[in-house]
């Protein structure tokens, strides 16, 4: 069965971004919102933002709201940030896939893969 799954690692302080609000939305223009959720304290996201028959070929935009979890962890940062919101676009190919989207973050940049 496809599911889609993330986690907020950060890279800076060496531990799970707790607390870090995340989105899910269709790309496009008009993208249409699919969820809204916040990792937990290992700085994942349970259960599955897409599993079984929600997951459906496409392009996805997963928004990460970076500023907001680094004002809330205090920490000072200059403003405006230079990273607010991390917006990583990717393509689901096989709905019965496993698709896992890890971030990993620090203030001042960011990496992502496909995961397992």
């Amino acid at each position: 069965m496809g599911r889609l799954t993330t986690h907020v690692l950060d890279v800076a302080l060496g531990r799970p971004a707790a607390g870090l609000a995340i989105s899910l939305r269709r790309a496009g223009k008009h993208g249409t919102a699919l969820a809204s959720v916040v990792t937990n304290d290992d700085g994942r996201v349970e259960p599955a933002l897409l599993e079984g028959e929600t997951m459906e070929a496409g392009s996805y935009d997963l928004v990460f709201e970076a500023g907001a979890y680094f004002d809330r962890i205090g920490l000072s940062l200059p403003e405006p940030k230079f990273l607010d919101q991390v917006v990583i676009r990717f393509g689901i190919a096989d709905p019965g896939a496993h698709y896992h989207v890890p971030l990993l973050l620090s203030p001042f940049g960011y990496s992502t893969y496909r995961g397992s």
